[in-house]
């Protein structure tokens, strides 16, 4: 692609729609989600710290998610990659393929196959 003034872009980049996000990606999707689950512990913590003197039950609620968001944290980071839901089937099954039968002249038996335990009837 040619842009104006005779300058050239970087090539075109084409997304592949059942493909997962890069590891790269994936990392930083899940520190981000653990910084923010931290971020909202430490809030909890500090609410309740401040609230202890003016409605202590609303302190405790937000003392016990300071407590149980630090667990919760850690299991969604180590979680590991999502699962791709839509990705092409890596099997192609080898298509069927209909037997052919056998041709039969005359004597109603095929030509050329002899019969088991039979020695070959046909003429030298």
């Amino acid at each position: 692609m040619i842009r104006k003034h005779g300058r050239t872009s970087a090539p075109e980049v084409f997304a592949i729609t059942g493909a997962r996000k890069g590891l790269t990606e994936d990392v930083a999707g899940r520190q981000r989600r653990y910084v923010i689950t931290m971020l909202v512990r430490a809030a909890a913590v500090v609410a309740a710290v401040l609230l202890w003197n003016v409605e202590r039950h609303v302190a405790i609620a937000a003392l016990a998610l300071g407590t149980v968001l630090p667990y919760v944290a850690v299991v969604i980071a180590n979680a590991g990659r999502e699962n791709a839901a839509a990705l092409p089937a890596a099997f192609v099954p080898t298509p069927v393929r209909p037997a052919l039968e056998p041709t039969e002249h005359g004597g109603g038996r095929a030509e050329g196959v002899p019969e088991a335990g039979k020695p070959d009837a046909s003429p030298s």
